[in-house]
Order: structure tokens, then sequence, then C-alpha cells
């Protein structure tokens, strides 16, 4: 399911969660009610993966890259990557092939020379033969990954919810401590090699946050960047989409 209509998805009650908490937060401040239960990480691991011929940013002027969608991670990494070396949008031309997967394969196909990757996806195209040009983390705040699920669901299912968060954080900690079973299930769910899965286990675990806990100063960068294109009330309450109550230990 492409990540741009799991809110709706949530909120319809067609599926219980999602995992992208910039898209929580962009849903929220749409008016969709969403709560964000836990966070995984306080940082993120998006590259852009070009072709080998790319050598500086300024190869893809006139060229076409691969974004998940309009107002996602991807989409403000990139332009984040195109203000900081002056690179005006319009120069460069941009498809929305609806997630990370279906980007990989856009630039893999050789439909694109760029696209903006995450684990095990960056290494795998590296694999192949593309390069990883820049890591994009540190262009924008943007929070990465956790669990949301709609008011509702908590308010009819609470002790389901805190029963699922439970899990997620157990399963984070088995992760932590077995290394070489982890980057097994990276290889039979991705279909990587054994370098590529125990690279993306490195990545994810340096990136895990301690307490499943969002940093609302992430949190309010990345709705500063919101405000750059569209209307963020001056009243909105990040408090009001984030339930740490539920995490283990919570009161």
């Amino acid at each position: 399911m492409g990540t741009t209509i799991q809110p709706q998805a949530v909120v319809g009650g067609n599926i219980n969660y999602f995992t992208s908490v910039s898209t929580g937060i962009s849903a929220a401040v749409a008016g969709l009610p969403l709560v964000i239960v836990i966070n995984f990480c306080d940082s993120s691991p998006w590259v852009l993966v070009t072709h080998k011929d790319i050598n500086k940013p300024q190869d893809l002027i006139g060229k076409t890259v691969a974004l998940s969608g309009v107002r996602t991670s991807p989409y403000y990494f990139f332009h984040a990557f195109m203000k900081k070396f002056e690179i005006n949008e319009k120069e460069v031309n941009a498809i929305n092939t609806g997630g990370t997967a279906d980007s990989f394969r856009a630039l893999t196909s050789n439909r694109v020379v760029a696209t903006v990757l995450t684990p095990p996806f960056d290494d795998k195209a590296v694999s192949l033969g593309y390069k990883k040009f820049m890591q994009l983390g540190s262009l924008a705040v943007i929070p990465y990954v956790g669990l949301i699920t709609s008011q509702n669901e908590i308010k009819t299912n609470r002790e389901s919810v805190r029963r699922t968060v439970a899990a997620v954080m157990d399963s984070l900690a088995w992760l932590r401590a077995n290394r070489a079973e982890s980057a097994k299930m990276i290889m039979d769910k991705f279909k990587v090699n054994q370098t590529e899965a125990e690279n993306t286990y490195e990545t994810f675990i340096r990136l895990l946050n301690k307490d499943g806990r969002l940093n609302l100063k992430v949190a309010r960068g990345y709705l500063d960047l919101l405000r750059q294109e569209r209307p963020v009330p001056a009243d909105f309450d990040l408090t009001k989409v984030v339930d740490h109550s539920l995490l283990p230990g919570s009161r």
C-alpha cells in the first residue's frame, strides 16, 4: 500500500497501523484523527542513489528522478538537496512512484537516473552498479519510522493497542540482541545478500532510539518545513497527536 494513502486507510478502519511518522504528522495537520504511539528513530537514513555517471549535483539538470510522492520524506529531502546546490526544481523532472520499492525499480530499470532510498534498497542498488551519491538525513529535519494509529482505535481498542506497542518494543529489543538472526530475516524478506543485509542491520540499529518516544524538537522542525509550502495552524498542538502513555513503563 502506498505511503500517501495509509492515513486514510487507518482512519477508515481498513488497516490498524502504518509506520511513517512524517506522513502521520502531515496527515494530522490536514485534520485526520491520528496518533503516534511509537517513534523508533530520531534521524533518518535516506540516501540519494544515482547512476555512476552522475558525478556532481548539476549532472541531474535535465534528467528524471524518482520520488515516492509529493510531500513524502524523499520529496522533502530531494528538494533540500536541490536548494543546497542551488538547482531550480523546474530543472529536474520528478516522477512519483508511490513508495521506496517502486522508486528502486524505477532506478534499476533505468527509467530514472536517480532516486532517494533507504536500506536495504540503497545497498542493493550499489551491488547492481549504482552509487550512493549523498546521505540526505542532515539536510532536513524529518521524523522517520514508528507506529501510527487512529484516535478511534485507541478509544475502542486501547488494550489491543497497548499489547501491540509492547510487542513491537520487545521485537526491537530482540533485534538489538540478535544480529545474525536479524540479518538472515532481512536477507529472506528483501532478497539481498549477506553483506547488504548486515549493512542494513547496522544502519537501523544505529538509528534506533532507546525509549520509543518522539523527539518533539524534531517534530517541530518538521512542522516548520511543512509551513514553507502549506498552511499549518499556529496553534497546532503536537502533543495531541502523540501518546506515549501506551509505551511499556509509562503511566
